[in-house]
């Protein structure tokens, strides 16, 4: 559905927050809206897990976006008076246990139920795997490496959409021919090597995915993408990559032919990943772990 089309008029409930990620807990909000439902996302500008209309893909309903800059020195009453001019027809506000806002974010949901006029819910802290589901958990798995708890969390794989950039040429020269990506403004996760899924236009292939500065050649920070079994005779533009799995860690290597070998290591554990794709998340990582001692 194309919801750059929805009016604000057409919109009967928002949930509020800053969706980052649009994950399980999310979710559990997106839920309680109904019909006429849409998010009101507060953008903080800070390197995200969804930015823009990502949100609108994994939500599924429409996003209406307001910059946190711009409205943070609104007091409560302002705040809600300019979501009902805005949502001429709002019904409902669904939010978070833990949800603040206005100025020096003040306001919580108590005093939201007594300046909205209409239906307010709130939802509890939504819990997975013994954790609260939260953006700042999974970021921190990211940044941790630990892909297969924030996969958990987010209820699918991490995946980033990265411009394709000039990279040094030793991939294809002398290793494996690689994307050399920019991922700005995503998070970037835990230097090392993960096994991954690509998508080049309407195409999705097996990958694997280096992150971190090139120890072994120039030592620059570099994200770098080799597209397993198949030859890309077009470099796109831009490409999406789906972090599936943590491989290993990032490691200098004395010469290109040690690195040589053990990217050829590395590429076996993400071929017996790839097997695994149409398996769930956890069956997957159980898979790629039990390797990981093979070729160590």
């Amino acid at each position: 559905m194309n919801y750059s089309t929805i009016s604000k008029s057409s919109v009967k409930s928002v949930a509020i927050g800053s969706f980052d990620g649009i994950h399980k807990g999310h979710k559990e909000l997106i839920k309680k809206l109904g019909d006429g439902g849409a998010l009101v996302v507060i953008c903080n500008g800070r390197a995200c897990l969804t930015p823009g209309d990502r949100r609108q893909e994994y939500s599924g309903v429409p996003c209406f976006y307001y910059d946190l800059d711009d409205i943070s020195g609104l007091r409560g009453d302002e705040f809600i008076d300019m979501l009902k001019k805005d949502f001429v027809n709002l019904k409902k506000i669904v939010v978070g246990y833990d949800f603040k806002f206005g100025k020096d974010r003040a306001w919580d949901k108590h005093d939201l139920k007594h300046l909205f006029d209409g239906e307010v819910v709130v939802v509890d802290e939504f819990c997975f795997d013994g954790l609260g589901v939260h953006s700042s958990a999974i970021r921190r798995f990211l940044r941790d490496g630990d892909i297969y708890r924030a996969n958990r969390l987010l209820g699918r794989e991490y995946s980033v959409v990265g411009r394709v950039v000039d990279g040094q040429g030793i991939g294809k020269k002398y290793l494996y021919p690689t994307l050399n990506l920019d991922i700005t403004p995503y998070l970037v996760p835990k230097d090392g090597v993960y096994a991954t899924r690509t998508k080049i236009d309407n195409t999705t292939y097996s990958s694997i995915t280096f992150v971190g500065y090139r120890l072994s050649t120039d030592g620059e920070f570099a994200i770098e993408n080799h597209i397993l079994d198949n030859d890309i005779d077009v470099t796109p533009s831009s490409v999406r990559v789906c972090f599936v799995e943590w491989i290993r860690d990032n490691k200098k290597f004395d010469s290109l032919d040690e690195l040589k070998n053990q990217i050829a290591k590395d590429i076996i554990i993400a071929k017996n990943v790839a097997k695994s794709c149409d398996l769930s998340i956890d069956e997957i990582s159980l898979h790629s772990r039990n390797l990981e001692g093979v070729y160590k």
